[in-house]
Formats: structure tokens, C-alpha cells, sequence
């Protein structure tokens, strides 16, 4: 297209500022204009959490840039309360109203970008549109619910969802020193997570005075006292609270292009092709409102993500001003803080994949490594679950927890998924070191070195929930007083240190499945039996591992 082209661009969040903005680094004489209903444009929807918890104090901090800063550095026309509401695709113009005065005018476009996000999910529920009953999705959002805690001095918050959003709240709430109650539908908080990497949050949670509702939902909501709220729980249960916050998930905004005659997905989304070009040719859509395509599963879906949204700004920029460039689709790299846990995720989950009737390829392990070198004072563990093919150690996906360093070792890992890595590569992987920073062998490494054990046959693994489908031997390798502390019904102890003089009491004919506390000194023992003879496997780290996995059957 030639760069005196018109440009319209529809929303003015992540994508739709993302694109605008390359658009005109990449051509100084297209007029571009950019329509948002709201009354900002390009702010920071996921630092909301954070202004309600008075971390980020000031609301203009929220704003990323202004309608000024786009006329005066990017000659970039922004038109703030203006709603398109309808596109005539046969002569390219758009319809939009003026929500402050109500007047309606029309638009030409050469090319146009739609951009319109999500909206929050509001169920059909008795009582939803009672006053105390918020969403998180706009400054005006946040800025009433900052408002409500103060007018009524709340002491109590209902957060429905245990999603990211969920967590982001439910720790910001919690800064204010409300009481926070979860009401989750499924048997665990996260559930993009696998449920025993979600243990420590449970734990965390309750430790902070989290009131914990899970395979809960809320069936009614009715007025209470004054100004709360009296909430009626699937179960039964009835609990009154100051507000509730709506973390529910989002749908895609598509109804502008549902009515212009574009396709829509089958997940709900605007069909995109890899240039972000909906059925129309001169048409494209980008952010939350689109499917993507999972690059690690091949699943067609809506992942709401900032970082992908301004990505796919970007390259339809790119492709209006002529550019061959291709989005190469999401792997839901992620991460969250919890009170005092950080909790991170990257690429299929083993629940996904086996859903997806994959996981028989696949192969996974554990491990509790301290987040910087032991001998470092403030080392803290990080718990990693790491998923790979068995017949070439491709990695699938990761998990980890953790109080520091969670996110640095995700993204490590998702950058080799990006590049479809092996678990080979990670064990190679050079990566910073210093003490306080890390390890000589960084948990990165230590992930890849225990993987690439597995496939070689050096050190072959079981797992925790395989225990009641065996009968090996199952071979505690701790101290006495750690075994005496607590251990595997049934186990037998004996300390690694003993093994070589008690290797006779050891039966050659049984299968032997090693434990320790975090799988190491059992990974030892695993070695020393096999060149003995025995047929031995690790069970997957260790005691630390068990508990996430028994904590999972009480939740």
C-alpha cells in the first residue's frame, strides 16, 4: 500500500497504540486515526490491581501516553468517547458516535485495524448488577473501587476467580488490609497450572488469612446490611462481604465485526491469518479480540496477553506499510505474584496434554533448587516442573514457584520452547552467575541435567501419583530424624550413607523406587544400586513433590 494511505484504528490499548505508533515510525506522510470509547488511551489495564492496592499511588502513573503525546510526537489524531459502531466494508467508512455529544459522522479508511479487547465476564446471576459489585478492566474500574473501600471503609472482599487477575486482587486487597475470600469453581487457585505446582499457593493463601472457597460458585447475590453484599454459594453457604470483585475471565469484543460480516473463529474470536488480516483484505484485527494459535499444542484460542497484543500492533503495522512480517502465535508465557510467592508458567500443562491425548509421548520431572548459590545468605527454593518429549527431549512446558527468581527461570525456558529446544539444550544452556544471583549449575541447568538423565537412562524416574499402581520397594534414603519426622506410608528407611554396607539387605528380584526430601541424595542412591545390579528408579523430587501431590487430594 502506498504510505499516503489513510489508516483507522479501532481501540487504543496495547495493540491498537502498539500499531499506531509503528505505523508512523514506518511511514511520516499516512494520516492515521485512532478511536477509543473510553475516556484514556493507552494505559496500563494490568497495573490496575496494583492502584487498587495503593502500590501504584497516583492514577496519571497508569496512563502510558496520552492523545497529546500522540499528536505532538507521532502526528497521531486520537478521538477519546468515540464509538464506532458499524463498518461499510463495500466503500471502506466506518460509522462513529460522539458519546459526548451524541453526533454521528463517517470515516474513509484505506486500511483499517481493529483493536476492540475484551470485556469482563458479568454473569446472569440474581443480584449481579447490585451496587458493590465490581470488574477490573478500565482506570474508571479501579478508580471506583478504590472510591467504594474508602467511602465504606471495607473490611471485606469477595474476589470470585482464581485466575491471574484473582490473584493480582486478592494480594492487593490483602495490601489493604481487607479479608479476602476466593471463590473458585474448580478444585484449585491458577488453573492454568497443573494442580500440584498450585499447592504452595493454596498454602500461601492460607497462611495470609485467605479464605480459600474452591469447587464453589456463587449462585445468587442479594443486598445485605446497608451497603454490603450477601453472596448464596452452590453449596449453600451464605457469607455477607463490603464488595465483591468479578475475576471470572473475559469474552472478546467482536460484535463491530460480527455485524461488518467478518469471520468469527470458533473460540469466539476474530479469524486472523498469521499477518493479523481478518476475511477482509483490508482489514485487521489484533489483541484480545483474535484467536491465536498455540505454537506448542497447534489449539486454535483467545489468549488476553499484553505482550502478544502489542506484538500483533506491531506486525500489522508492518503489513499495511508493505512488510512481509508473520506472527508466530502465543505459547501463554506468564506470571504473577502471590502475597509472598511468585508463580510462572510457559507453553501445554500435563493436564492440556493429556487432554489432548498427548501425554504418552511425553515425560516429566521435578526438582526444589535454591533460586541463587546455598552458601549465599537469603537463598530461598524455587519448585519446577518440567515437561518433555521422551523421544528427542523436546520441552513441552514449565511451571515453577517460588519466592525469587521464579520468572527469570521461565523465561529462559520459554525462549527454548520459542526456538524449539531440547531438554539437551538447557543442560548447555551459559548463563549468568555470580552468588547472589544464582548457581554454577543454574536451576535452568540443573532442569536440563536431570531431563537429559531421564533420556539417557542414567537415572529413570516415577512419580508420586504411579505409587498405588507398584509394588517396588519404596527405599527413604534420609537421615533417621527426618524419616522419624515424617515419610511415604510404607517406606523403608535407609540413609544414603548405609547403603553400601547394607546392600545385601536389599532385594535384587524387586523393583526399587528412591526417595530424599527434593530428589537429589535419592538420584545418588538411584546411581550406586544400578551399578550394583538393581533395577532402580527416583521418584521425582523427592518428599517436597509428595506433599504438593497430597495436598492436592484435600483441597
Amino acid at each position: 500500500m502506498p504510505h499516503t494511505q489513510r489508516i483507522l484504528i479501532v481501540g487504543g490499548v496495547a495493540g491498537g497504540a502498539s500499531c499506531a505508533a509503528r505505523c508512523r515510525r514506518l511511514s511520516e506522510t499516512a494520516e492515521i486515526i485512532m478511536f477509543d470509547r473510553g475516556p484514556y488511551v493507552s494505559f496500563a489495564n494490568c497495573g490496575l490491581p496494583y492502584y487498587v492496592g495503593n502500590v501504584i499511588k497516583k492514577e496519571e502513573d497508569l496512563l502510558v501516553a496520552t492523545p497529546e503525546l500522540f499528536r505532538r510526537r507521532f502526528n497521531i489524531e486520537v478521538r477519546l468517547r468515540s464509538n464506532v459502531v458499524g463498518i461499510d466494508r463495500k466503500n471502506r467508512v466506518i460509522e462513529v458516535t460522539d458519546l459526548e455529544s451524541g453526533a454521528a459522522y463517517t470515516e474513509t479508511y484505506d486500511a483499517l485495524v481493529l483493536s476492540p479487547g475484551a470485556h469482563a465476564i458479568r454473569p446472569d446471576l440474581p443480584g449481579i448488577d447490585l451496587p458493590g459489585i465490581f470488574s477490573v478492566r478500565t482506570i474508571p474500574d479501579s478508580r471506583q473501587i478504590v472510591q467504594w473501600i474508602q467511602r465504606f471503609q471495607a473490611k471485606q472482599a469477595v474476589v470470585v476467580g482464581g485466575g491471574y487477575i484473582g490473584m493480582e486482587m486478592t494480594e492487593n486487597l490483602h495490601k489493604r488490609g481487607l479479608k479476602v475470600t476466593i471463590v473458585e469453581r474448580l478444585a484449585q487457585v491458577m488453573p492454568m497450572m497443573d494442580a500440584e505446582m498450585a499447592a504452595p499457593i493454596h498454602d500461601t493463601l492460607l497462611k495470609h488469612g485467605v479464605d480459600l472457597r474452591l469447587s464453589e460458585s456463587v449462585t445468587r447475590f442479594d443486598a445485605g446490611d446497608g451497603h454490603r453484599l450477601s453472596l448464596t454459594l452452590r453449596s449453600g453457604h451464605r457469607m455477607q462481604t463490603d464488595l465483591v470483585i468479578l475475576c471470572i475471565g473475559v469474552r472478546p469484543h467482536i460484535t463491530l465485526a460480527e455485524a461488518a460480516g467478518l469471520t468469527i473463529a470458533s473460540s469466539g474470536g476474530i479469524q486472523v491469518d498469521a499477518r493479523m488480516r481478518t476475511s477482509d483484505p483490508h482489514i485487521w484485527a489484533v489483541g484480545d479480540a483474535v484467536q491465536v494459535t498455540d505454537v506448542v499444542t497447534a489449539q486454535k484460542g483467545v489468549v488476553p496477553l499484553a505482550g502478544p497484543a502489542n506484538r500483533q500492533g506491531r506486525i500489522a503495522a508492518d503489513v499495511i506499510m508493505g512488510r512481509d512480517s508473520q506472527f508466530r502465535g502465543v505459547q501463554g508465557t506468564s506470571v504473577v505474584g502471590i502475597l509472598d510467592q511468585v508463580a510462572a508458567f510457559t507453553g501445554a500443562s500435563e493436564k492440556t496434554l493429556k487432554r489432548l491425548g498427548l501425554w504418552e509421548q511425553m515425560e516429566k520431572i521435578y526438582l526444589h533448587p535454591g533460586h541463587h548459590a546455598g552458601y549465599y545468605p537469603g537463598a530461598s527454593p524455587i519448585s519446577i516442573k518440567l515437561i518433555f518429549r521422551k523421544s528427542d527431549g523436546r520441552i513441552f512446558g514449565a511451571q515453577a514457584v517460588g519466592k525469587e527468581g521464579v520468572e527469570k527461570r521461565i523465561d529462559v525456558i520459554a525462549m527454548a520452547i520459542q526456538k524449539s529446544g531440547t531438554v539437551y539444550d538447557l543442560e548447555e544452556a551459559e548463563l549468568c552467575y555470580a552468588p547472589q544471583f544464582g548457581s554454577a549449575k543454574d536451576p535452568v541447568n540443573m532442569a536440563g541435567m536431570i531431563a537429559a538423565n531421564v533420556l539417557r537412562g542414567d537415572a529413570p524416574v516415577s512419580h508420586w501419583e504411579e505409587i498405588g499402581d507398584t509394588n517396588a520397594l519404596i527405599l527413604d534414603v534420609r537421615e533417621p530424624i527426618e524419616y522419624k519426622r515424617d515419610h511415604v506410608e510404607g517406606a523403608t528407611p535407609l540413609p544414603l550413607e548405609q547403603i553400601r554396607d547394607r546392600i545385601g539387605e536389599l532385594p535384587k528380584e524387586r523393583e526399587i523406587w528412591t526417595y530424599c526430601f527434593v530428589g537429589q541424595r535419592s538420584y545418588y542412591a538411584s546411581r550406586m544400586l544400578i551399578q550394583h545390579g538393581f533395577k532402580v528408579k527416583n521418584i521425582s523430587g523427592g518428599f517436597k513433590s509428595y506433599l504438593m501431590h497430597e495436598a492436592v487430594k484435600y483441597l
